[in-house]
């Protein structure tokens, strides 16, 4: 018995290891950044036919994606959105609170999200995960979060280290559903030390910051401009780089849509 225990006890471990080396190893799937040389629509506010001249369209993650395109999946990640407000009341711990009261985005009627604690912030990104992988799911290869300086208009109560913590966590997310993670504004952070893949700027040649986002990002840039003498400064200044549109603030589905 004791010479049949000692045969046993080497098969037992060799069949264990052999289990473990054939098992499957976990890896998050392939991400594709945008291309380059190529312009870019803004289509939040609504689909609308795109132009063979673009290459990549950004969308709203409950749109469809343009077929044959690069798509962009818009998440608002930091705000909510205006319809959204009873999914929100259902997580109402989640929103961010002075004096009891939502903290409001007066520029769009948004309420902002509270991210200032780990134990938020992961309970937040598990719900930007499903919309994640959701967006995934229906093709997108890229998502854009809403809006990194967000911060700014929360009345103090969030800072810039709680921001970024939250960042990289959805840019964690999004990498592990194999989509490219693009930085919306706050071009003085280099987002890609937090691993966002390329920048949607808005207003970047309004506030002089398109340069910013090229030294973080190289070409990978999709710049928008709401102004007229902002879009012309932007095609004569960096549109040989980065892709320009302007669009009307809207992002209205028949309002203003310029390229360089």
């Amino acid at each position: 018995m004791r010479r049949t225990a000692r045969l046993v006890v080497p098969v037992l471990l060799a069949v264990l290891v052999g289990v473990l080396v054939a098992a499957p190893t976990y890896a998050a799937p392939d991400r594709t950044l945008p291309p380059v040389a190529t312009d870019f629509d803004y289509q939040l506010g609504g689909n609308r036919p795109v132009p063979e001249h673009v290459g990549i369209v950004v969308r709203d993650r409950e749109a469809a994606p343009a077929g044959g395109l690069y798509n962009v999946c818009y998440v608002n990640g930091f705000q909510t959105q205006a319809n959204e407000r009873r999914f929100w009341h259902r997580h109402w711990d989640l929103v961010l609170k002075q004096d009891g009261a939502p903290v409001v985005d007066e520029g769009w009627g948004e309420w902002l999200l509270d991210i200032r604690t780990d134990a938020k912030r992961r309970a937040l990104a598990r719900i930007m995960g499903r919309w994640i992988t959701g967006c995934a799911d229906d093709g997108f290869a890229g998502v854009e979060f809403d809006n990194l300086d967000s911060f700014s208009r929360s009345h103090g109560l969030i800072d810039r280290p709680d921001t970024k913590e939250y960042a990289a966590a959805l840019v964690r997310r999004a990498h592990r559903a194999g989509l490219a993670a693009a930085q919306k504004n706050m071009a003085q952070w280099d987002g890609s030390r937090a691993g966002f893949d390329f920048a949607i700027a808005e207003e970047c040649a309004h506030w002089n910051e398109c340069g910013e986002y090229v030294d973080h990002y190289g070409r990978h840039v999709l710049a928008v401009e709401y102004r007229r003498r902002d879009f012309r400064e932007a095609c004569h200044s960096w549109a040989d780089r980065i892709a320009v549109v302007r669009r009307d603030v809207a992002l209205s589905e028949d309002g203003v849509r310029r390229w360089c």
